[in-house]
């Protein structure tokens, strides 16, 4: 084979390779909540979905609260997110609202909501973890923030 038909075959190949729809990503399937800094964005809750709500305290002015339901192994390691969601802290009690598939709730596993707070990419706060035993809305009323070790 000539270098000029394998560099004319390479070029073809490029065009075809750049021409084509891009392959389907290859990563877990994982439930995300829709970042919002206000839970009054969601609208009604829809039939299959199922909600955690409450107030969070202690969260400073410009801390970047995180809110995450994870499925974790009996060690306490994560293992997968079910629903997150990112608040601004404001010095005031937020209200949160996190939204998560029921039928993914995984029988026999521990699900825990787990929060941090940090400001300047420091964290600075986080939420004590709280077991969620059933997969059904609740409202877990008031949750409070404690320092970081």
């Amino acid at each position: 084979m000539s270098l000029r038909t394998l560099v004319l075959l390479c070029l073809a190949s490029v065009l075809v390779a750049c021409s084509s729809e891009p392959p389907k990503s290859a990563q877990p399937q994982v439930l995300t909540q829709p970042k919002t800094d206000a839970p009054a964005d969601l609208g009604p809750l829809p039939a299959y979905q199922r909600e955690l709500s409450g107030v969070l305290t202690g969260a400073p002015a410009g801390a970047e609260v995180e809110l995450a339901m994870l499925i974790v192994d009996e060690r306490g390691r994560p293992q997968g997110l079910m629903a997150s969601s990112k608040i601004v802290g404001n010095n005031q009690p937020l209200p949160f609202k996190l939204r998560f598939n029921p039928q993914a709730f995984p029988a026999g596993a521990r699900v825990e909501l787990r929060g941090r707070a940090s400001q300047s990419g420091q964290l600075i706060l986080h939420l004590p973890s709280r077991i969620i035993q059933q997969p059904t809305t609740q409202a877990l009323g008031t949750l409070a923030f404690v320092k970081a070790p």
